[in-house]
């Protein structure tokens, strides 16, 4: 029976398909994002490899037998608490981040630690094996079990994986691939999300664990259509600035542990190496005490991190004063400025404001309110908070301080940092069943916090 040739408008964006070109996407309301694809449909009763398609029958929940949640060890730590203890069989990874962050490398570097498991397929688009070799023998990778396919036709590396059984296999990147089957160019959604599709069809029915490496767009999302991350077990983001040599590992979706974990890596000669103290490293410098700069403990996933905050503001020169904000919310920023302003009497309005997340970190918990705000104060005052202070609460538009989560895991680690005193919420003070050597001073509101480190 001959193919069908049906032409359809796909959007670029979110992969929202038409039988009419649009000008407005009505997924996702974006402009001119419209492309036209032809699709070749094959026999109903064949699958997408021309093998006919076996009926299945439901199965009664209660008599399921449930396999043991095995995990294989990347040889990270911090990755492994990150996935939620390791690798779990027959998974599917998905690990995005911006071009030269060093997903690539870590990757590589997870096959290296691996061996003694099984066979390692390492399949590369974008890279010749000689060019693999070279990062392999900078990074000392030593692995026999490790193989190499430079490939991008689907069908292919299906074969190859399903003649190899190996136990990981790595396709860097999901972009390159492509399948006959689409008439559209690699890259695009329909690829992407076809591929996607095989990927995990192969890696579910024979239990082989797979990470497939994603390009991100210029917003800092993975390319391709949203479904692709809901396809995937796990989504994992590498983040970090281009001049910073640390690397943010976050774990955005997991459905094997807790979302929003976070490891943290450093960018070194011999490839990724882990922090396993973060605090430690992102308060180091601070050496003097200079105004406008505090310590706040915020948390990412279940891990509680010390991180330094640093404002800086001056008076403005032109008519409409600026505010600029690295590593938090813009938004949030001017919004905690008012409230200063109007609760605390602080005249911003004619000062140019500048706040920094030291280490190209970036915070959107609400935990750090009360840190903003009073480092904030301490430029505009030109006065200096002590040292061994750190800084806990979220802050309402009433200029209350509110109740934070997780007030014990955030104590206990500026504890073992050897700091003196801690600044939380009334009401979380009221909770505190265990004992602390930290002095803790409960405030209500933003005038109480200034006059607890002397700004008031």
């Amino acid at each position: 029976m001959a193919n069908k040739i049906k032409t359809i408008f796909v959007c670029s964006n979110c992969g929202y398909e038409s039988s009419k070109w649009l000008g407005k996407c009505p997924g996702c309301n974006e402009w001119n994002s419209f492309y036209e694809e032809k699709l070749s449909k094959t026999n109903d009763k064949l699958g997408s490899m021309g093998i006919e398609k076996k009926s299945c029958k439901p199965l009664q929940l209660n008599e399921v037998v449930g396999k043991e949640d095995t995990r294989v060890s990347t040889g990270f730590e911090e990755l492994d608490r990150v996935l939620g203890g390791g690798l779990v069989n027959g998974s599917l990874v998905l690990l995005g981040g911006e071009p030269g962050i060093g997903k690539s490398t870590l990757i590589l570097q997870i096959c290296d630690k691996v061996k003694g498991d099984g066979k390692v397929l390492y399949v590369s688009g974008e890279e010749s094996a000689e060019q693999i070799k070279i990062r392999a023998d900078r990074l000392g990778i030593n692995n026999n079990d490790l193989m190499f396919l430079g490939e991008t036709d689907m069908d292919v590396i299906q074969t190859t994986i399903l003649d190899m059984k190996p136990k990981l296999v790595i396709i860097d990147s999901i972009q390159t691939m492509y399948s006959d089957e689409i008439t559209s160019a690699p890259g695009t959604v329909s690829q992407v999300r076809e591929i996607t599709a095989r990927v995990m069809k192969i890696c579910k029915t024979n239990g082989i664990t797979t990470i497939i490496i994603g390009h991100v767009t210029k917003e800092g999302n993975i390319a391709g259509p949203r479904v692709l991350e809901h396809m995937v077990d796990t989504v994992l983001y590498l983040e970090g600035e281009r001049y910073f040599s640390y690397r943010i590992l976050r774990g955005v979706k997991n459905r094997f542990g807790s979302t929003n974990e976070v490891g943290m890596f450093e960018m070194a000669n011999e490839g990724m190496v882990e922090i396993s103290n973060p605090s430690a490293v992102l308060i180091s410098e601070r050496d003097d005490n200079p105004a406008g700069s505090v310590v706040v403990a915020s948390m990412e996933g279940t891990r509680p991190l010390l991180i330094e905050l640093q404002a800086l503001t001056t008076p403005s020169v032109f008519g409409m004063p600026r505010r600029n904000a690295n590593g938090i919310d813009y938004n949030r920023l001017t919004l905690l400025m008012a409230v200063l302003e109007k609760k605390a009497g602080f005249n911003l309005g004619s000062q140019d404001a500048y706040v920094n997340v030291v280490s190209g970190m970036k915070i959107n918990e609400p935990a750090v309110d009360l840190g903003i705000i009073i480092t904030v104060a301490s430029s505009f005052k030109n006065l200096s908070i002590d040292k061994d202070i750190v800084i806990i609460g979220e802050v309402g538009l009433t200029g209350e301080v509110r109740t934070v989560n997780l007030i014990e895991k955030r104590l206990k680690e500026a504890e073992k940092l050897g700091f003196k005193r801690c600044i939380i919420p009334e009401s979380n003070k009221k909770l505190l069943k265990d004992n602390y050597k930290l002095d803790i001073i409960g405030v209500k509101n933003i005038v109480e916090a200034l006059k607890a480190v002397g700004l008031r």
